[in-house]
């Protein structure tokens, strides 16, 4: 198995990590990725950039060093509606758009209130991946959030940060099976994102890449195996989204 993009990155504009887009762009050409995702932590997230960051993206090439750049962002989910700390108006600027529950910035509510944000942000015509949702903090109702993201075309990332020891997520591991289960059962594609906060962790995919044999998970639903397909599917999501602002 050999995933030639990684969807999901950060660079020092996340406040937390500790690269350049040059330095990451770089280590995912010697990686031997074909695409990398820079998505960068949006302005709630303690000690991250301002939204004028991500107005700005205009500026930077879109292939580099070889390897094809999509800027985009990973958002905070900021309520138990759904909510993201972006417009739709900046959202319309990128290519990519990451919606995730972080804990610094919204509390884990009850299943009920967690399954409606994850669902809620779904509605989002711009969300195109459900970010690290292994996360055991967060608990949700697995089946209607995978079926909902089947129904928007809303990517499942299965996020090797959080499948490392050590990571601060809970029981990501065995979470993580219950969801490649519910993508198996529902057809519902999948993304591997390294989460990497340093040059040296883009395109790392071990982790995840030994749990995906492990369930015997179909190739065919993971779109980081083929670059075109993956630009394919986020560029039909794009193109309605846009016809809707």
């Amino acid at each position: 198995m050999k995933p030639l993009l990684d969807t999901h990155s950060h660079t020092i504009s996340s406040g937390h990590a500790y690269s350049t887009v040059n330095e990451m762009v770089l280590a995912a050409k010697e990686k031997g990725l074909k695409l990398l995702c820079i998505t960068d932590h949006t302005p709630s997230m303690p000690g991250s950039c301002s939204e004028i960051h991500f107005r700005n993206f205009k500026v930077i090439d879109k292939v580099l060093h070889g390897v094809e750049v999509f800027m985009g962002a990973e958002l905070n989910i900021i309520n138990y509606d759904g909510d993201v700390d972006l417009p739709k108006g900046v959202l319309k600027k990128l290519d990519i758009c990451i919606a995730s529950f972080h804990t610094v910035c919204l509390k884990p509510g009850t299943m009920e209130q967690n399954t409606n944000a994850y669902s809620k942000v779904m509605d989002n015509p711009f969300i195109n991946i459900l970010g690290h949702p292994e996360d055991g903090r967060i608990q949700f109702d697995v089946d209607v959030i995978v079926k909902k993201a089947k129904e928007t075309d809303t990517l499942i990332e299965l996020n090797n940060s959080s499948l490392n020891p050590g990571n601060s997520r809970v029981n990501s591991y065995e979470n993580a099976i219950k969801l490649l289960e519910a993508c198996k059962k529902y057809n519902a594609y999948i993304t591997l994102g390294s989460d990497a906060h340093f040059f040296t962790q883009v395109g790392n995919h071990e982790t995840a890449i030994k749990l995906l044999n492990e369930v015997n998970f179909p190739h065919e639903l993971i779109i980081s195996l083929d670059v075109q397909k993956f630009k394919d599917f986020i560029g039909k999501k794009r193109a309605k989204a846009l016809a809707t602002v």
